[in-house]
């Protein structure tokens, strides 16, 4: 990545974009609520010789968990019919300027890829900036396959059980990205089944909060003085959380940027956590 880090700008993929090692990636992906259909986005207006990535048809297809990671023998298939190979730098992008591209982001790298980043601002500020668009009936995607080797690396990925276990150990801070009512348990949660609250000893910093007005990341200086104020120590291991593992994905961006070191995603998130009836739950701040 030559030094680009966890998120890459404009201009910086603008001048690399015709590399062929570059590889572009629209990870959109919106709640129902939104009323926006990510495929059919990508398909109007994209990136120059981006790959659509749908985090859905990526994940999991054997449980009802929402976008769960899949096998590594799918997920690899999936990612090769996409034209991604070993030796692409993948950056990942979506249309609300940083959100879901970060699930794609951690999804590689949960699959041992670490050769990927996410474009800072997303394709509103490529938009705003006037950059080149295309659209699939300007140019029909010519998409070769490439080898792309899985090393699922264990050490950014939890699961219910861990999750458990730190409730004795609590040798994990746990960081729950979802808005601040819906961590105190105020408001009914949108899936179906699963109760409102919070795990237990769970830290609430919101994901918006890590973004500008512009829809950018916020300085690596004010996310770490957002996380001290909210009592969460970079120095120590970090696991995210959210409603299904989005946002998650992108709170854990911003504890990267702002210099974390070890930092995990809890995959199940609260879908998982909030409907399980052996799990505890609290309300509350």
């Amino acid at each position: 990545m030559s030094g680009a880090g966890p998120l890459v700008s404009t201009d910086w993929l603008a001048a690399h974009l015709s590399e062929p090692n570059i590889r572009v990636a629209d990870a959109s992906w919106y709640l129902p609520a939104a009323l926006r259909n990510a495929r059919a986005e990508f398909e109007s207006a994209h990136i120059p010789g981006a790959v659509f990535f749908d985090i859905d048809a990526l994940s999991d297809q054997k449980t009802t968990l929402p976008h769960m990671l899949p096998d590594p023998v799918a997920f690899s298939s999936g990612v090769r019919k996409l034209g991604i190979g070993d030796n692409h730098v993948v950056v990942f992008y979506d249309g609300s300027g940083i959100y879901s591209a970060a699930r794609g982001w951690w999804m590689m790298r949960a699959m041992g890829h670490a050769k990927t980043a996410v474009l800072d601002g997303g394709f509103p500020k490529w938009k705003r900036e006037g950059r080149a668009v295309e659209s699939t009936s300007d140019r029909p995607p010519t998409i070769g396959r490439r080898h792309f080797t899985i090393k699922p690396d264990a050490r950014i990925l939890r699961d219910f059980e861990s999750i458990r276990r730190n409730l004795e150990s609590k040798s994990e801070q746990v960081v729950d990205a979802r808005s601040p009512a819906r961590f105190r348990g105020e408001e009914a949660e949108p899936r179906p089944g699963v109760q409102p609250g919070h795990i237990p000893g769970s830290i609430n910093v919101y994901y918006a909060e890590m973004l500008t007005s512009e829809g950018t990341m916020r300085a690596a200086s004010d996310l770490r003085r957002l996380f001290h104020e909210r009592g969460v120590d970079i120095e120590r291991p970090i696991v995210t959380s959210c409603g299904s593992g989005v946002t998650a994905a992108l709170v854990l961006l911003a504890l990267e940027v702002a210099g974390a070191k070890e930092t995990a995603v809890y995959d199940g998130s609260w879908s998982e956590w909030g409907a399980r009836q052996d799990a505890p739950i609290a309300t509350g701040p």
